[in-house]
């Protein structure tokens, strides 16, 4: 469904898993339910804000290494020349 951009299929999955004995996925398709169309929109168009959430998670990552143990200077200069 999301690799082939078919959000026909959506109200479908989100059913049978609400009627699922997993508490988690029952929430799960509760939360997507709420945003239903942001979902859909998520699934058929191709915009993607997948490399700005990857440099996120680096830049988190890196701040995570270093936490209490060094400066400023040194999350700057690791974000800044890291791969």
């Amino acid at each position: 469904m999301m690799t082939e951009r078919r959000d026909n299929d959506l109200d479908k999955w989100l059913t049978g898993a609400e009627n699922t004995g997993l508490k988690s996925l029952r929430s799960l398709a509760r939360g997507l339910r709420q945003d239903f169309d942001a979902v859909t929109a998520g699934l058929t168009l191709e915009w993607s804000s997948g490399k700005v959430e990857g440099n996120v998670n680096r830049v988190k990552r890196i701040k995570r290494d270093g936490y209490e143990r060094a400066g400023f200077d040194l999350l700057r200069r690791q974000i800044l020349l890291a791969d």
